[in-house]
């Protein structure tokens, strides 16, 4: 073998020594970045992933809340609903009642109501129809332990149950749906506590 062909040998094997350790170096620079990027991708997954979680629970809390919410409504609507329905049911009874009974519950609700003052009770077209005769004398025995008096009006009052109870210019509307209406967060309390506990 010829001097220029070991210097072309011995240049050859520099050269496959300068690539080895090139392509050492480059492989390990490879390894170490797609170990520092897994890396990298394996923190960015998990923050991902507990901050979905946290949502996810956080959702599915305000999803139940809002179910809860919706449910509530609707069952408060059919308690209100129930309520009304035995508050006209209640109405209805009182206003099927006979007539002695009718204007004895008349005389107790009067009798509330009576002032020691000259007074005028007005009663709706079918109850002024009906009105026992000596009822104006009941209400009056009433009105006299109180101080006052009470004559019944000759004209209907423009209700359909109840009275009017008038002292000058002050009316006290006593029909059942003013009274039911001016104490409707009572009957509503009261007709709950019945029906449900």
């Amino acid at each position: 073998m010829s001097g220029l062909d070991e210097i072309l040998n011995l240049i050859d094997a520099q050269q496959k020594q300068t690539e080895d350790s090139l392509i050492k170096a480059a492989v390990s620079k490879a390894n170490a970045i797609k170990a520092e990027g897994d890396k990298k991708a394996q923190k960015a997954y998990e923050d991902f992933m507990n901050r979905s979680t946290a949502q996810a629970e956080k959702d599915f809390e305000n999803s139940c809340n809002s179910a809860d919410a919706a449910m509530k409504r609707r069952i408060l609507a059919c308690k209100v609903e129930l309520i009304d329905q035995a508050v006209e049911k209640t109405v209805s009874k009182l206003r099927s009642l006979s007539d002695k009974e009718y204007f004895e519950l008349m005389t107790k609700l009067a009798e509330r109501h009576i002032r020691a003052d000259k007074g005028v009770i007005s009663f709706g077209g079918k109850d002024l129809s009906r009105l026992p005769a000596d009822y104006e004398s009941k209400l009056n025995e009433l009105a006299k332990k109180k101080g006052g008096e009470i004559t019944v009006s000759k004209e209907a009052a423009d209700i359909e149950d109840g009275f009017i109870l008038t002292y000058g210019l002050i009316s006290e509307n006593c029909s059942f749906c003013s009274i039911i209406e001016s104490e409707k967060e009572a009957v509503r309390d009261t007709a709950a506590r019945v029906l449900f506990g």
